[in-house]
């Protein structure tokens, strides 16, 4: 009897040393980037998160606290009655986050914003903090006309990261490297570079405008205008669906 007890106080406490070591501290991306997690160590052996998404429309969401076994109670709550508390759990390749009440965290978020899902650890070299330093180095060796460099700096992002980026990130980081190649000659790769959002070039204004709300219509126009700037540089005009007004 007593061996029996002592393995399964073994067991438990096992489980409860698994549960503490589920969560660790780094930074966590929601695929494909609309949403970014920090999380560090705070006093007393808990764990500090912060925690910021991107809706549609530009919406936002914006949240962060303390995580004890797993779970951060926040002070402000969309009800009255039930608490916010948010909750972490562990997956294989980051963290699943959650709300113990369904609504009770809406408070924290735009209404076109929601913060539930998974985050996942980025691969080597694609944190976001770790690609808004390459982004800036980038610029640097661009504007000094370095473009050998600048596109030695890019290209890991650009193939790489495209899983952790953002589409607005996505196309401007495409775009940039597509101007990298072109200033160097390489028109080919300039346009192989920009083929994923060709398909947003050729199609009209008035059509892009109405496929997204207002903010994000008003993004996606810079964008598309970018592209058809870029691939007319790199001698490939954009042939615009009929009904556009070509640019």
């Amino acid at each position: 009897m007593m061996r029996w007890l002592r393995a399964a106080v073994a067991c438990l406490w096992l489980v409860q040393a698994g549960a503490h070591a589920q969560i660790k501290p780094g930074e966590y991306v929601m695929n494909p980037g609309y949403g970014v997690l920090h999380i560090q160590p705070d006093k007393g052996g808990a764990l500090k998160f912060e925690l910021s998404v991107r809706g549609a429309n530009f919406h936002t969401c914006g949240l962060e606290g303390v995580i004890r076994n797993n779970e951060a109670r926040l002070e402000d709550s969309s009800d009255e009655k039930l608490p916010c508390i948010v909750t972490f759990k562990l997956l294989k390749d980051g963290i699943e986050v959650g709300s113990r009440h369904e609504g009770t965290c809406r408070f924290y978020c735009g209404m076109r914003a929601a913060f539930e899902g998974a985050y996942l650890a980025p691969p080597a070299g694609c944190a976001p903090h770790v690609v808004a330093d390459i982004r800036r180095r980038f610029k640097a060796a661009f504007d000094r006309r370095a473009f050998a460099e600048a596109r030695t700096l890019l290209t890991p992002v650009a193939t790489r990261c495209v899983k952790t980026l953002d589409n607005y990130e996505e196309g401007w980081v495409l775009n940039d490297l597509a101007l990298t190649q072109q200033r160097l000659g390489d028109n080919a790769g300039c346009q192989a570079t920009l083929k994923p959002w060709l398909e947003l070039a050729q199609t009209p204004d008035d059509e892009i405008k109405g496929d997204y709300p207002p903010s994000d219509a008003e993004a996606m126009l810079r964008l598309a205008v970018a592209t058809r700037t870029n691939m007319r540089l790199c001698g490939a005009p954009v042939a615009i669906k009929p009904g556009a007004q070509r640019r």
